[in-house]
Parts: structure tokens; sequence; C-alpha cells
């Protein structure tokens, strides 16, 4: 019985342990970090995400669960034109929803993926030329600027960059390219 007892006690505490040691947590302090703050529905959070991409330089990385906001999908897209590296990462229920941007995306020469090793890959971030990150519950979608209660934010900062792009890197490496639909 008290063997029993024990096992109970020292395997949950060891997956624990291995989980927190596994976790993801990054601890950073941003001090004169210029950062915008957005709020829809209607609060200008899709025309700021399409400034960001206007001026960018050389790179943008974007992670997104879902992904329909045309006029987005149409500053990637001139971003890549203007020779941009553009890619983008996109969670699985983006290969059956009816209207994607990662058909067009995909499509237009973009590289696209697909993660679906998680449950939902709910990440909504943009990564521009290694130092604007572009976060928060605000989808890539049409709705999220119109009707939902969202919220965004646009933080310039290489430090918190980077920790997002090795995430993004992370995620990437088991993603599978998407070729796009007919």
């Amino acid at each position: 019985m008290k063997k029993r007892i024990i096992w109970i006690i020292v395997i949950p505490s060891f997956v624990l342990f291995l989980f927190y040691q596994l976790s993801h947590a990054t601890d950073l302090v941003l001090n004169n970090t210029p950062t915008q703050v957005c709020f829809s529905p209607k609060g200008g959070c899709t025309q700021a995400i399409i400034k960001e991409i206007d001026n960018a330089k050389s790179e943008i990385l974007v992670q997104a669960y879902s992904f329909t906001s045309a006029p987005i999908t149409k500053a990637l897209l001139s971003a890549h034109k203007r020779g941009m590296k553009v890619e983008v990462i996109l969670d699985k229920s983006q290969r059956k929803e009816k209207y994607t941007s990662a058909t067009f995306l995909a499509n237009s020469g973009i590289p696209t993926y697909i993660d679906d090793k998680h449950a939902i890959a709910h990440n909504k971030i943009m990564i521009i030329d290694r130092e604007t990150v572009i976060t928060g519950s605000f989808n890539f979608t049409k709705a999220a600027e119109e009707k939902n209660a969202e919220n965004l934010f646009i933080i310039k900062s290489k430090e918190l960059a980077k920790v997002y792009m090795e995430n993004w890197y992370k995620h990437r490496e088991h993603s599978e390219a998407y070729g796009g639909r007919n």
C-alpha cells in the first residue's frame, strides 16, 4: 500500500516538474519600447497592421488561426511583390474553410504552411523585420475588425521579436507546406 501511495505522489510530481521545465515562458523587461494598442470593433486594427506591412523592409512572418481579411492579404501580397520575404503558418482549419486567404497566398507564391500538430494553432502574430511584433486576440479577419471585441498590440522590440521568431520557426518545423486548393 505504501509503494502505491509513493508512486501516486511521485509520478504526477515528476510530470509536473517536466512540464514546468519544458514550458516556454520567457521574462523580458521592455523599457522605453514603442507600443501601439488598438481595440475593435472598428478600432483601426486592420489599418494599423497594413501600415506596418507597408513599411516592412525585408521580412514578414505570420502565424494565424483564422485568416480571411482581404485587405491584410492584399498588403502581404504587395510586400511579397516588393521583394519582402513573406511566410505564413496557419491552423489546420484553414484547409477546409469556405473562404480563407491560405489558398490565395499559396497560389501567389507566398510560402504557406499548415500547423496541424495542435488541437488549435490559435496564434495571431506577425513579426516584421525582426523588430516589430504584432499580436493580441485580433484574428486577421473582417469580423475581428467590424464585429468582435478584440485587442491588438504592435510592439517595437528586437528582443521580443527574437523570442517570437524562435517560436515561429519551431512551429514551421512541424508544419506542412500548403499547396492550395483549386
